[in-house]
């Protein structure tokens, strides 16, 4: 792969990083404007311009659905109504919306009608059809996040990212599922039961945020909330054959109101919320919308969402893989294919071992599990199923047991790593690696044993769960399909240069292509 690579950084031109440059400036000043024509006072009839995206509106981008809108080429109500009719037609077979809110919906797409016909100002997300998970606050509802004795907790008010939605003109079509407590890598859980990948019922769709890539995999919303603590937005873009972006610690805000107790400290440092989408564009796009303050979030930052471009052609690190890694040739293929689309882009991509990567990954497993143990094993181990307790069990083995001096150490070792991920972008400013080195697994295999927990966790999602603990952004976007099954690569940088990450994904989603538009003809 290091030969390959190498290789093919010589043959690119002056020319064809120049060229790539505009593209890229191109793309951003188009997003920039659209930004802009989206709070400009809407006309109250249709334009004479006003143009429909083609094919069914339920397969159209989260872009071109904000703009047709605002053009008045269809309706809020027409498109709301779209989706619900995808939602009903192939939810039933996947379980990925779990809570169907069609009524709320309609009345707020009959709504946000109104307010552009009366020439009102226009969020950047007006009147488009999204979903959120079900693990955070959604006012008036229980916040089940996968348990069923989780009903008396109601939401008093909705969470900042479902606030930053609705502020933005985004209409909530329904609320996806999750496994018990978002802990599983699987979408699994007693209360509304098993959610199944839209390309292979026998591959899971991922987790935590399985419900939402299976349904806007399968065309449910044109954007899906989820968040991330151990790849629970990565791992699920990978799945489904979607895109995402896992945002910097502190770029998104976050708050449930009807939790009883605060979240431990490394966990609010390691989660992040952020959304799921069929396009690069529509990830960017909301992005933006859910970056917005929110008071309630004591580490949120309002740090610019684009920084300054780095000198010369970028330099895109192809990381290394452990040779303890068992990686699949198709993987390995997958991720050569991405790294010559970069370097036809205009990027620089070398072979390069990043820092420590066994490292880091024991430093997010022993800190997220420890803190588990001592702040909320027990009382979660009472109210949840079998199925949990052996998926818990199995991340417990791979974890060291830390007593206070330990885990001190733990979280200073922490900063050691950020350090030196921080030194390496200043040489390499994105690195290229992969999402899992594995094929993708069944829907219940962390049921299966302890080490079928470890093997997954570790020997296959190793580079997605570790990049948590460092706080840093992560993008996956797919590549290629394998045997029917798709395959992403995630693009990590620094520290909110979460531009940098979505710059090269959509990169390669321009050769690569929208392989959900392939999922669709299998599934009329």
């Amino acid at each position: 792969m290091a030969k390959k690579t190498a290789s093919k950084k010589k043959s690119v031109s002056r020319k064809v990083t120049k060229t790539s440059s505009k593209k890229a400036t191109a793309r951003k000043g188009a997003v920039a404007k659209a930004a802009k024509k989206s709070v400009k006072k809407a006309a109250p009839r249709k334009s004479a311009t006003a143009r429909r995206p083609r094919g069914p509106v339920w397969q159209w981008s989260a872009v071109d659905t904000a703009a047709a809108i605002r053009s008045g080429a269809i309706s809020a109500v027409e498109t709301v109504e779209a989706h619900l009719d995808r939602m009903r037609a192939v939810n039933p077979r996947l379980n990925a919306v779990v809570v169907d809110l069609s009524k709320e919906a309609l009345k707020a797409a009959h709504a946000a009608d109104k307010q552009r016909a009366k020439g009102g100002e226009l969020g950047l997300l007006h009147g488009v059809p999204i979903t959120i998970k079900e693990n955070v606050d959604y006012e008036g509802r229980p916040n089940f996040n996968g348990v069923p004795a989780n009903k008396d907790y109601i939401a008093p008010s909705d969470a900042p990212v479902v606030r930053n939605l609705k502020k933005a003109g985004a209409i909530v079509i329904g609320l996806t599922n999750t496994p018990e407590f978002s802990f599983r890598g699987f979408t699994d859980n007693p209360l509304h039961g098993l959610t199944l990948n839209p390309w292979d019922p026998d591959i899971t769709c991922g987790g935590s945020s399985g419900g939402a890539g299976s349904a806007v995999a399968a065309g449910i919303g044109t954007i899906a909330h989820g968040n991330d603590i151990g790849g629970s937005l990565r791992w699920p873009a990978h799945c489904n054959g979607v895109a995402t972006i896992k945002p910097t610690q502190g770029r998104i805000p976050a708050f449930n109101g009807s939790a009883t107790a605060e979240r431990p400290m490394l966990a609010h440092l390691m989660s992040a919320q952020g959304p799921l989408a069929r396009h690069v564009a529509d990830v960017r796009l909301a992005l933006d919308v859910m970056s917005q303050r929110d008071p309630r979030d004591p580490w949120w930052v309002p740090a610019p969402l684009v920084g300054p471009k780095p000198k010369g052609p970028i330099k895109v690190a192809l990381a290394k893989i452990p040779d303890d890694m068992d990686v699949d040739p198709a993987v390995a293929a997958a991720l050569r294919r991405a790294a010559d689309h970069l370097e036809r882009s205009g990027y620089r991509v070398s072979e390069v071992e990043v820092p420590d990567i066994n490292g880091v990954w024991q430093t997010w497993c022993d800190i997220i599990t420890n803190e588990t143990m001592v702040m909320q094993e027990a009382a979660m181990l009472k109210v949840t199923s079998e199925d949990f307790h052996k998926a818990w069990n199995g991340m417990k083995a791979k974890a060291n047991v830390l007593d206070l001096k330990a885990w001190m150490q733990a979280t200073a070792a922490r900063n050691g790593h950020i350090r030196a991920w921080q030194l390496f972008f200043e040489d390499y400013p994105v690195v290229l690696a992969p999402t899992t080195v594995s094929p993708t697994p069944g829907p219940r295999d962390d049921t299966i044993s302890a080490e079928r927990v470890q093997e997954v966790f570790w020997g296959g999602i190793r580079f997605i769960s570790a990049i948590n603990v460092l706080g840093l952004p992560g993008a996956v976007v797919p590549v290629a399909l394998h045997e029917g099954k798709p395959i992403g690569v995630q693009l990590i940088t620094g520290r909110y240069r979460e531009d940098l990450a979505l710059d090269a994904a959509a990169a390669i989603e321009k050769r690569a292509g929208v392989l959900t538009h392939r999922l669709w003809e299998t599934m009329e």
